[in-house]
């Protein structure tokens, strides 16, 4: 089963924020694509921002390493220092323990995609 069909793969909506925050996802879903093919040490998730969406609540990792590569479309990259443009094939990479929080915008009028890939640690807190 290496090959996964896209098809066959549930659209994840919703938001695991509680109100008000839920809210704010509205226009973000993904589908889990590491979980559709029976990985269990890293996940791998493939991101859709309708316009005008944002991924999350800006966060970091404490235990785990994140990676993001923008596939579709133009979104911002939300981090201390401001915001950056993400374009298809531009990459980001966040450590665990980093502190500086991110989160990505589509403020644009066209869907974005990007894929993310995370280490899986088992007591993981977001923050």
């Amino acid at each position: 089963m290496p090959k996964l069909d896209l098809t066959a793969v549930p659209l994840k909506t919703g938001s695991i924020y509680p109100a008000p925050f839920a809210a704010m996802m509205a226009g973000r879903s993904s589908l889990r694509l590491g979980q559709a093919g029976g990985l269990t040490q890293f996940g791998v998730n493939l991101v859709i921002l309708e316009p005008g969406a944002r991924s999350s609540l800006r966060h970091w990792h404490q235990m785990e390493d994140e990676f993001v590569m923008v596939l579709e479309g133009e979104l911002m990259l939300v981090q201390d220092a401001g915001e950056t443009p993400m374009r298809p094939g531009d990459c980001a990479a966040f450590p665990a323990g980093d502190t500086d929080g991110h989160c990505f915008i589509n403020r644009t009028d066209t869907v974005g995609r990007f894929l993310v890939i995370g280490s899986k640690a088992p007591r993981e807190v977001a923050t």
